[in-house]
Order: C-alpha cells, then structure tokens, then sequence
C-alpha cells in the first residue's frame, strides 16, 4: 500500500533509551531487537528510531560524524540490517533521523576545514566569516543559539592565532552546513540512497526549517520578517531541496516518505512542506503544545484540518516526543492558554499526577480517532510522567549546559523506560547496571509486566485503541463532523457510524444516542465522567 503513511501510527524508539541488549546501561539495536514482538503487539505501523550514526554524543547522537554508519556503542551495520529485515517480518516499517542542518566537528569535512585555515575550499561546505572588531574579536552577527548564548565560535588556527569564526545554531559541536556548496546536497542524495537501499521506508528530517540561510547572514532585528525572509528560519528556498527528495524517495518501489520536523510560525507555513511534490507529513507541533481546554482544542484541531486539506496531505498529531516535557506532566499542571511544551513552562505549578494521567487516557483516544496519522513516544505507553528530579550532576542536554543551567533541558523525558522486576533499572538491562540517566526507584509500577493483563492500565489502553483503530473502517486518514456538545466537552464522528466524545471538565455530560461503547479511557455509568473520552458505534442510530 503505497500511501499506509496517511493512516499510520508509529512508535518512536529514542533507541539509547528503548532496551539495553549487551547491559552496559544504554539502549542499542540488539535491545530494540528483542523487543520487536512487544512493538507488533502494541499495534503500531512502524518504528521511528533517533539518530544510531557514530557520534561524539554532545547532543545524544545529533552530532554526526559519519551518517552511513552504525555508532559502536549502538552495533553495527550489520546489526543494523538485520534490524530493518526483522521489522520487515513483523510488520513493522522502518523511519530513520536524517539531520541535514548541521554536522559533528568531528566530521571529516570539518576537520579538514580547520586544518586549512582561511581561504581553505574545505571552509566553504560550512559557515566560517571573519570577525567583526579591529582584530575580529567579535563574531560575525548578533544570532543566538537554540541551546543559549552565541552561534558563532572562534577558531584557534594552526599557527596558534584566534582565526575565523564558524556558525552553529545549536552547540558548538554542530557546525551549521552550508547548502549553497554543490557537495552539501550530493552528499545527503548519497545518504538517502544508502539507507533507501537497505531496506529503510522513510525519514524524519531534523529542524528541516533550519537549513537554508541568508548568505549574507545579516543581524537579526527585533521586527517581523516577510513570510520566508527571515535570515535562517523556514526561508523560501530550503522547498527546493525537499522536492528533490521527494523525486528519490519516489524512484523506489514502494516510494519511500518522509516526516518533517518543522518548527514555523502558521499551519499556513506548516503545509507548504506537505505538498504535493514535496514531502509526505510534518508535525503538528501546535496539538502537542495545545492546552487541556476543549474551545482552544477544538479551534486547534479546525484550523490543522483545513490547513492540510488545501494541499491534500494529512495532519500528523503527536503528544510527545524527546524534546518536550511527557504530556502526562503537562496535563498534571493547572492549564493556560498559550504554547507550553518544555519542563521549565510549567515547573511553577504543583503536579497531581492523578489528574495528569487520566487526561493523558483521555488525550490518547482523542489524537488516534482524529484524521491523519499518529506518533507515540516511547514510554508513553506505560504511562511515564516526565522525570522532574534529576540531580544536577545527571543532566546531560546541551540546552542546560548552554543555558548556564537555568533550563532542566530535556533529560526528564529521556530516562530509559521500565520493562520488569522492582528496582532499577527495571528489565531495561539484563544486570543491575545504573543507566545513562538514572530512573526514579517508584516505577515497579509503570514496567510493562505490571501492566500487561491489567484492563485498567495504560499499556492495555494504547492496545485496544490501537487494534480498534486498526479495525475500525472510520478510523485513520478522512474527515470529520462535529457535534454539538455542553460548553467545555467536544465531540465528532466519524463515518461510517463512529462518534469520539472528550469531556475536558469537572461535571459529567450526556452521550448522544449509540449502540455500543467501543472504547473508554476511565469507567462510568450514566454520564461521562471529567477529564474521560469514549469511543461509541453509532451505526445504525439516526
């Protein structure tokens, strides 16, 4: 089926985090490995799996130094082949990070630019400038990076002397590429292809808004840029390297697809990189940041489904993922309209975890009977609430070392799941090995074996909606109808004869006339209960 990516659900392995195979304390390809058979019967399409390239590991993998190979820590290609063919024959496709803004500083291409000092051709692949000042002391603008402080640092050339500066977005050890060099977007037609031939189906593309910049890399002012004007943010032109993927990815059989990470600032933006001859789906980051409140939700879920249908693509929804706070924690907060995504947005409201839980039950039956496709983050599953306790000595994320440790980062929602067994580190290893990051010592009761079985669990929850999803004919890519519901619940059905209710307030509220309860995320009697949704056949009521 050539376009299954329109329906899809997809299970994203953080793989350092997913299952440790050699108990060294790290997820590798030989834990995902062994657990391929829990993934086909959770129910989902295909594994996303973050980055696994050799790395220095400053920002967990996104430094690449080599992306057509398997980093050591992780296994080897072989392993990695064998990995694509056994998902293969569990029904499982296979989506991998491709990060095309920036390399490590450990790449060859960079240490060549370094070596070659000023005037070096190799410099060209990247950003380097003279400084600004009498003696360039200064960098070459005012930008700042994504991480905190400054994108630009200073080279020690090899006679000793501070030399030109290099740009970075991110941190220091991921120098920005320059996509105007001809070697810049053969090399990435390269790394497509390789992977493309190893059996792989798609992409997720990193900050694919990122990648093309103004070339005379200008200050930034604090005004309001022109649609697609901005100096480095979802400029106009990085559309023509996407349509050249897509001729790639359409040149095997089954065409391959891709995912876009795009952080921009209208769903209007959003879907001009959803069209046609470009890529296939994006994020929808704006559902992820979107309060539990049913006006804001419902004008949210509107504006993306009309926004999508315009270039025919379908809307992608997603409640976390490794960069944002685990949505169980964001619901435990008392909610505010706005955009609210990362641990330090909410750290000063208390957290009752009760409540946060429940509205992620709610949450998940909500997102998989919308149109469209749909990602789970690992552990979101089990229920896993975001990690708020981490000693400081453990933080690991470049944004809070950048920050000047204001910001916690995003380690809270890194910690490596729980599989069994009591105590750390839960079934993740095969011996008692401290993990990368440390997990909290109350999980015995979010492993997957205190789960499986259990009606009322998280676990069980994600395997009936996912297997009715799969079922149900209303279900997956098409459109839907709105109800008409008491203030503050929200409801739509689905054809043929499939109706969603979410009540996101305190007082329970009437269903309308159905058949059958197909699905609920909490038990109740007459009315649904707050903070609860249902599924409900309608077929056969008028």
């Amino acid at each position: 089926m050539h376009d299954w990516w329109r329906s899809a659900v997809i299970y994203q392995v953080y793989l350092r985090s997913f299952a440790d195979g050699d108990g060294d304390g790290l997820g590798d390809i030989a834990g995902l490995r062994s657990r391929l058979g829990y993934l086909a019967e959770l129910g989902v399409d295909a594994l996303w799996i973050n980055p696994w390239y050799p790395s220095p590991m400053a920002d967990a993998g996104y430094d690449i130094s080599d992306p057509r190979d398997i980093d050591p820590a992780y296994g080897t290609l072989a392993d990695a082949e064998a990995l694509i063919a056994e998902a293969h024959e569990h029904g499982l496709r296979v989506i991998l990070d491709v990060v095309p803004n920036h390399t490590s500083d450990m790449h060859p291409w960079f240490q060549a630019a370094l070596a070659g000092g000023p005037g070096n051709p190799d410099r060209s692949r990247y950003h380097f400038r003279d400084g600004r000042g009498e003696f360039g002391q200064e960098p070459p603008n005012n930008w700042t990076s994504e991480f905190g402080g400054r994108v630009w640092t200073q080279v020690r050339e090899a006679d000793g002397h501070p030399g030109q500066w290099y740009l970075h977005l991110f941190s220091p050890q991921q120098p920005d590429l320059n996509w105007d060099h001809p070697d810049v977007p053969a090399d990435f037609e390269h790394t497509l292809r390789f992977w493309f031939d190893r059996g792989v189906d798609g992409f997720r593309i990193d900050v694919a808004h990122y990648l093309v910049k103004d070339a005379l890399l200008p200050d930034l002012y604090n005004v309001r840029y022109a649609a697609g004007q901005h100096p480095h943010w979802d400029r106009d032109a990085v559309h023509d390297i996407y349509r050249g993927w897509r001729t790639i990815a359409d040149s095997y059989d089954p065409p391959r697809v891709f995912v876009a990470e795009a952080w921009v600032e209208s769903l209007q933006r959003l879907v001009r990189y959803v069209r046609r001859d470009e890529l296939h789906t994006a994020f929808n980051f704006d559902f992820l940041a979107s309060p539990w409140m049913a006006e804001p939700m419902r004008a949210m879920i509107d504006q993306t489904l009309a926004a999508h249908e315009e270039v025919g693509a379908p809307p992608t929804w997603v409640l976390s993922n490794h960069d944002v706070a685990r949505h169980v924690s964001r619901y435990a907060r008392t909610q505010r309209e706005g955009i609210a995504r990362f641990l330090d947005d909410f750290l000063d409201r208390p957290a009752d975890l009760r409540r946060g839980t429940r509205r992620a039950r709610a949450a998940i039956l909500q997102l998989l009977a919308l149109p469209g496709s749909a990602y789970i983050y690992l552990g979101e599953e089990l229920g896993l609430p975001e990690v708020e306790t981490l000693d400081d000595d453990d933080l690991l994320d470049p944004m809070y070392l950048r920050s000047g440790m204001a910001s916690r980062g995003r380690d809270g929602c890194r910690v490596p799941i729980p599989w069994s067994g009591d105590a750390p580190p839960y079934g993740f290893s095969d011996r008692p090995v401290r993990t990368w990051l440390p997990q909290p010592d109350d999980w015995a009761k979010y492993t997957v074996s205190a789960q499986e079985g259990d009606p009322a669990s998280m676990l069980e929850l994600y395997r009936s909606a996912l297997r009715i999803r799969r079922e149900h004919p209303a279900l997956g890519d098409g459109t839907l109808r709105w109800l008409e519901l008491p203030s503050g619940a929200l409801g739509f059905t689905r054809d043929p004869g499939f109706v969603c209710v979410v009540n996101y307030t305190a007082e329970p509220v009437a269903l309308p006339p159905h058949a059958d309860v197909l699905l609920a995320s909490d038990t109740f009697t007459d009315g649904l209960p707050g903070d609860t949704a249902v599924w409900l056949d309608v077929r056969g009521r008028p």
